[in-house]
C-alpha cells in the first residue's frame, strides 16, 4: 500500500510538472502582424516570473539606415534605446494558468495591462487592457530562437572571392 501511495503521488508530481512546462511561455514568438519576434524567458526571484523583449524586427532600421529607437517614449531620456533589445515586458507573475502583468507598446510609448497564455506548444495567447475596460488580444506563433547577433547587425557581404591561380607554365624544351 506503501508503495502504491509513494508512486501515485509521484507521478502526480511529475504530471504537475510537464503541465507546468506545458504552459511555460519561454521561447521566442513572433507578433501577430509579423514585425518583430519577442524573445519570452523565466525572471524573477525563483525563476517564478516572466520577462520579454525584442529580438527582431522585419525593418530594424529608418530609412536613413540608422538602428529603429523608442521615439515615442513619454521619459525623452529613452527615446535614444534602440528597440532591438529593449524590454516590453517586465515581471508577469503568474495568475490562474497564465501570467499577468504590464506590457509596453513601443508604437505608442504606452504601458498596457496584459495577461499571457501558452494555447499550445506553438501559439501565445496575449491580451491587453486599457483600464479593465477596452480590451484587445492576439496569438503570437512560436518560431526560432533568433541568433542575437545577427538580429542587431546587418547582413554582411558575401567574402571576397580569391584570386585566380597563375596558369602553370609549360616545362622548357629540352
Amino acid at each position: 500500500m506503501r508503495i502504491a501511495l509513494t508512486s501515485a503521488l509521484l507521478l502526480a508530481g511529475l504530471s504537475a510538472a510537464a503541465a507546468d512546462t506545458a504552459k511555460d511561455p519561454s521561447g521566442t514568438w513572433l507578433t501577430e502582424d509579423g514585425r518583430a519576434k519577442i524573445r519570452i524567458d523565466r525572471c524573477g526571484p525563483g525563476q517564478a516570473q516572466v520577462c520579454g523583449k525584442v529580438v527582431w524586427l522585419k525593418v530594424p532600421t529608418t530609412e536613413s539606415g540608422a538602428p529603429r529607437t523608442d521615439i515615442k517614449n513619454p521619459d525623452p531620456k529613452k527615446r535614444t534605446r534602440p528597440v532591438l533589445g529593449l524590454p516590453l515586458i517586465e515581471s508577469l507573475k503568474p495568475d490562474a494558468g497564465k501570467f499577468s502583468g504590464d506590457i509596453y507598446n513601443i508604437e505608442e510609448g504606452k504601458i498596457y495591462q496584459v495577461s499571457i497564455e501558452r494555447e499550445s506548444g506553438a501559439e501565445l495567447s496575449v491580451s491587453g487592457c486599457i483600464l479593465k475596460v477596452l480590451c484587445g488580444s492576439q496569438t503570437w506563433t512560436k518560431v526560432p530562437d533568433v541568433n542575437q547577433q545577427a538580429a542587431i547587425s546587418a547582413p554582411e557581404a558575401p567574402a571576397p572571392k580569391a584570386a585566380p591561380k597563375p596558369a602553370a607554365k609549360p616545362a622548357p624544351a629540352p
